[in-house]
């Protein structure tokens, strides 16, 4: 994120990847050096008036001076200034590098889909506090926090091409769009640090739920000004293949399920700063109700998630998963740089999955779920 201040940054600047990977073992995240020093400072509070240097970049103001920027580099904290992720050079997206830790890969011995998403998170929330959104309820606005309001999550799709293993280096882009009147969009693009192959895209969507009443709230033009300023001019999608998997809808799966894991409980530790259960923790909970057979021979290659409701502490959840037909599902084929084109044999490969997390007691739909696995590639 803020990286300037590390005293480790030089020597990592000018290292080859593979110096710097072995250097940085003892760090979580790792990063270059940003040549742009002044998109590193805190936007200021807009009822201010002052103009921070990357809303000057954007809307061709006066930056408020030297003595701003004096104060906001003070106010940096010590994780912000030993995170080493950076804005970009427009200052509308945000990069940082992370190597795998081996807490953080399972029985394939590479990531699992819980450290993909929550990398994602991460890089997602770093990047708001990179531009001086508030910690306190995950990159809430000013205006968003004196009307208590919060993010919560509306939509996740994911996709894996590789995952990476235990101590390589992965390089994750993030940006944000406005998505209407109710929310805003978040992309991601996964890349191998050492050779640059993007090996993963993810997108979501994002709604303002009030914090006292738990009800949605349309965004307001006050809020949608104090982030609109960070977000590309013009629309950049991680997925801009037409009528790509992460549009496809997913319908109700309906009793009776081929699979089941009944009784989940929330524990303490998956609950979130918004004080519902974090959206990493469905992934697992509906993973749950795979079939073993699945687990043993196929890796998940694609998972798309909608949040119905939210799960609170004392909720008790069902897990049920069927198959998805192959010729009932829509074969998308990737194409250019960013995705991998799938050979016959490997749609052959595939199977789907449709998933329902309800709550046990009253049958209330919690999330839906679709998943699709491929076989598993040979050992390394």
């Amino acid at each position: 994120m803020l990286s300037k201040g590390s005293p480790v940054a030089p020597a990592i600047y000018n290292a080859s990847a593979k110096d710097a990977t072995c250097a940085l073992t003892q760090s979580r995240s790792i990063g270059s050096v940003s040549i742009r020093r002044k998109y590193n400072v805190f936007l200021c509070n807009l009822s201010s008036r002052k103009v921070s240097p990357l809303l000057a970049v954007a809307t061709g103001e006066q930056p408020s001076g030297l003595a701003s920027l004096h104060e906001a580099e003070k106010e940096k904290s010590l994780g912000n200034r030993l995170r080493l992720g950076s804005l970009t050079e427009d200052g509308l997206s945000y990069k940082e590098k992370f190597i795998i830790r081996c807490y953080e890969v399972g029985i394939n011995k590479t990531a699992t889909i819980e450290t993909i998403a929550n990398l994602l998170q991460e890089v997602g929330g770093n990047h708001a506090q990179s531009v001086g959104f508030s910690t306190d309820g995950f990159a809430t606005t000013t205006t968003m926090r004196k009307l208590h309001l919060i993010w919560v999550t509306a939509r996740m799709h994911i996709e894996v091409y590789r995952y990476p293993a235990w101590s390589d280096v992965i390089e994750i882009e993030t940006w944000v769009q406005g998505d209407g009147r109710i929310g805003t969009r978040r992309d991601w693009i996964l890349k191998d640090y050492a050779n640059g192959e993007v090996i993963g895209r993810a997108t979501s969507k994002w709604v303002m739920m009030n914090e006292d009443t738990r009800r949605l709230q349309k965004v307001s033009d006050d809020v949608r000004e104090e982030y609109l300023v960070f977000c590309p001019r013009t629309l950049r999608l991680a997925f801009p293949e037409e009528n790509n998997n992460s549009l496809k809808k997913i319908a109700k799966l309906e009793d009776p399920a081929e699979y089941s894991r009944l009784g989940l409980v929330p524990r303490r530790s998956d609950l979130d700063m918004n004080k519902h259960v974090n959206n990493v923790t469905y992934i697992g909970w509906a993973l749950e109700s795979i079939p073993p057979e699945i687990i043993d021979t196929h890796e998940l290659q694609a998972i798309t998630l909608d949040y119905r409701r939210e799960c609170q502490r004392d909720d008790i959840v069902d897990s049920l998963t069927s198959r998805e037909p192959l010729e009932d599902a829509e074969v998308i084929e990737f194409t250019g740089c960013n995705g991998s084109v799938p050979s016959k044999k490997d749609e052959q490969d595939l199977s789907r999955f449709m998933h329902l997390l309800r709550s046990s007691g009253n049958g209330l739909e919690i999330n839906r779920c679709r998943t699709e696995w491929r076989k598993k590639p040979a050992k390394r």
